[in-house]
């Protein structure tokens, strides 16, 4: 089973392109998802031990933790040692069910795929990209998105040019519908006339 990790930038259009991926009846493992579960599950006493204050009514609040983390950045390498051996669990529950189904490719939806240095945990690796005009007004447009909180998420992420120089297959969202959902076809397509 081939294991396709998915990575881009915020606002490149990854989640629709996870999506794409499911439409065409691949299991997507969403790291993302995985995390808003624990947040409302067994991440909670964790989060609320090494962040007093940020959790309330039995789940991590987000407004709380980020404004948390953008008061102590050097607390994400904290978080992350708490939630993502959490995800990995899950993660590995998942591949395995895949498996056993039959499944031959599934895709691991995974946002800091290169800066966490988790692309060894996938056999191949497709990045979303887009202009950098189109991911600005996209980014901007999000409810409660500024500028400043904008720049300070791309500071933790590489840089595109970087991400779409270590990718096996790319996906330009900013194309369209159309363009993208033929890219993610071809790239399934390719993965199975390999496999």
């Amino acid at each position: 089973m081939i294991r396709l990790g998915l990575t881009g930038s915020i606002g490149m259009g990854k989640s629709t392109t996870a999506q794409m991926f499911r439409d065409e009846g691949l299991t997507v493992i969403d790291s993302d998802a995985v995390v808003h579960e624990l947040y409302r599950g067994e991440a909670v006493p964790l989060i609320e031990r090494a962040f007093p204050g940020t959790t309330d009514d039995g789940q991590v609040d987000r407004k709380k933790l980020s404004a948390w983390l953008a008061d102590h950045p050097e607390d994400f390498k904290l978080l992350e040692a708490i939630v993502h051996p959490l995800v990995r669990r899950k993660e590995v529950e998942t591949i395995s069910e895949a498996r056993e189904s039959g499944a031959d490719i599934i895709v691991l939806d995974i946002p800091l795929l290169f800066e966490s240095g988790t692309e060894s945990r996938v056999d191949k690796t497709v990045v979303v990209t887009c202009d950098p005009d189109i991911q600005r007004a996209r980014v901007l447009a999000r409810p409660g998105m500024t500028e400043e909180k904008f720049q300070m998420i791309l500071s933790r992420q590489m840089l595109d040019v970087e991400k779409r120089k270590r990718a096996d297959f790319l996906i330009d969202t900013g194309r369209g519908f159309d363009h993208a959902r033929a890219e993610v076809r071809k790239t399934v397509a390719a993965l199975r006339a390999k496999g």
